[in-house]
């Protein structure tokens, strides 16, 4: 009887455990695939507006339902931006928080998005937005629907200081120059002209201000194209150095990839009969202004005469006035490059004046603009 209990109690025992088996296997989560909730946003069309830059409630925010998988997952959210017609392939992409279904933005916020999207300021754009569910690498992610906004960015323009020995190291100082970001994307230049012996420097965000500085850890480059790691801090780090020939240098400081390229730049002069000495051996160098507006300037002694503008100061691209049926002829303040269709420019009566030659910064040996503008008062 003994044997038999036994025996009753262990197919017993058995069965209940085929039974767990089965009700655990009940229990295994499968995924659907996945299915995104639906993205929408408190606005679709957003002109920005400057004058609330440092107001901090949001202009915009896009709300998502959580995606559905089947079972309850921890599911990765993220937001992308982009603009219409690159295709997903550069969007502007934020992971948001665990169990966070909105996202909003301020003016200054947004503003800095679209502009590092490269849309132009105080132009009308299309941009998208959608959201991107994960939950593993091993399950493809899943796309809310697409979200279509028309917007409007503005400039917003900012600038680092560049002090250095070519200047005398003075912060501030009627001589020191600066690097621009004409869309505050991270990315500063501008031209800086290094003279003989005097190629180091170092840059920072407040003009007059030492408490911080972007310096590297790097030893002195050589080359006639030189790039840095760059860091960030409040002491310590090293100067940066120019290319030990003297001139005028293309300088881009990329605080996204934290590097620094110094590269030589084309530049410009007059010459002709009306600089000092009345003949045409002799240029007058203009400099760079890192505005945004493109403009080449000198305060210069002329003489009464006539003279050209004139790239890397050779004849290879010079500028004068346009003759009859050549680019820019008729058009005030315009020049052209055309060889044998421009004339000189004249200076009826000597004195000092200021000079302005409209020209982009570009690296040494670019093609220029056929016709440009200039201005002598």
């Amino acid at each position: 009887m003994k044997k038999v209990l036994t025996k009753l109690l262990a197919v017993g025992g058995i069965g209940l455990l085929m039974l767990s088996a089965c009700k655990k296997s009940d229990l295994l989560a499968t995924s659907n695939g996945g299915k995104a909730g639906p993205l929408t946003s408190s606005t679709t069309t957003l002109p920005l507006d400057k004058t609330k830059l440092a107001d901090p409630t949001p202009v915009i925010t896009f709300t998502f339902s959580a995606a559905d998988y089947g079972f309850k997952a921890a599911v990765t959210n993220t937001l992308q931006i982009d603009s219409a017609g690159d295709n997903w392939k550069k969007p502007m992409s934020v992971t948001l928080p665990a169990k966070i279904y909105s996202q909003g933005y301020s003016t200054a916020e947004f503003n800095s998005i679209l502009l590092k999207l490269n849309l132009k300021a105080g132009v009308t754009s299309q941009v998208q937005a959608r959201i991107v569910n994960s939950v593993s690498t091993s399950i493809a992610p899943v796309y809310s629907n697409v979200v279509n906004l028309t917007v409007t960015p503005f400039n917003l323009a900012a600038w680092v200081y560049v002090p250095g020995a070519y200047e005398g190291w003075n912060n501030p100082g009627p001589m020191l120059d600066s690097l621009l970001s004409a869309t505050s994307n991270g990315i500063y230049t501008g031209i800086i002209n290094f003279t003989a012996g005097n190629n180091q420097f170092l840059i920072v965000p407040v003009k007059g201000s030492w408490a911080n500085k972007y310096a590297t850890i790097a030893a002195p480059a050589t080359g006639t194209t030189v790039t840095y790691p760059t860091e960030l801090v409040a002491s310590g780090g090293n100067n940066f150095y120019a290319p030990t020939a003297a001139g005028q240098y293309l300088v881009t400081l990329n605080t996204n990839n934290n590097t620094l390229t110094i590269a030589p730049a084309d530049f410009y002069s007059v010459i002709g009969s009306a600089t000092p000495g009345g003949d045409w051996s002799t240029d007058l160098w203009l400099k760079f202004v890192n505005d945004g507006n493109n403009n080449w300037v000198g305060t210069l002694p002329l003489l009464a005469g006539q003279f050209k503008f004139r790239q890397d100061a050779a004849w290879s691209f010079s500028w004068g006035t346009p003759q009859a049926g050549s680019p820019g002829a008729g058009i005030p303040n315009t020049l052209n490059n055309v060889n044998n269709k421009n004339d000189n420019i004249n200076v009826a009566t000597g004195g000092t004046f200021t000079v302005t030659f409209n020209a982009p910064l570009t690296l040494l040996g670019a093609t220029p603009p056929v016709t440009t503008t200039y201005s002598v008062k």
